[in-house]
């Protein structure tokens, strides 16, 4: 493995998102941040935890890689969100946007739920791998690095706990 963003950059990216999603919200109507499991937890919490408004967080859960290296042809939607969005602001949290296949698929499927105003923000967006056109609204780091683990992206489940974004190099 070789390091590509440590924990520092990290952390310091995230207060700068939270600064820049701070600017589009406030807490007279604060969105519904909702994170998409497993990947995103640590950054979710992270970046949720810095912002000054009291936003409602949720949680789904979509599965596209199983437990390989590529994302499925069938992505498949597990657990859904527990209020409705309908004219509340949406803010879709991942670890990364790479194909934009999932991306989109979530796109579509609270944009049909009639939200105020729908956003994504991921940690690291690989336009240069995109199959599907996708708009990350708040980005923290771009990357053409290779398949990459860490800080909740993970390998067959593992290193996700891994706190810098790691780049696994072939043997």
């Amino acid at each position: 493995m070789r390091e590509v963003i440590s924990a520092e950059a990290i952390a310091a990216r995230v207060a700068e998102l939270a600064g820049e999603i701070a600017g589009r919200y406030t807490d007279d109507d604060p969105p519904v941040i909702i994170c998409v499991l497993k990947g995103a937890v640590y950054f979710f919490a992270d970046l949720t935890r810095l912002l000054p408004f009291s936003p409602q967080l949720e949680f789904i859960r979509m599965a596209s890689y199983g437990g390989g290296t590529s994302p499925d042809k069938d992505i498949r939607f597990l657990v859904d969100v527990d209020c409705p969005l309908e004219g509340r602001h949406v803010l879709l949290v991942e670890e990364i946007v790479d194909t934009g296949r999932t991306s989109a698929r979530l796109l579509e499927i609270f944009s049909a739920r009639n939200p105020k105003s729908l956003r994504m923000c991921a940690l690291i967006d690989k336009k240069d791998r995109r199959e599907v056109d996708v708009r990350v609204d708040f980005a923290g780091f771009t990357s053409r690095d290779g398949f990459l683990v860490g800080y909740g992206m993970d390998l067959a489940e593992r290193y996700r706990q891994l706190r810098g974004v790691y780049e696994m190099r072939k043997v």
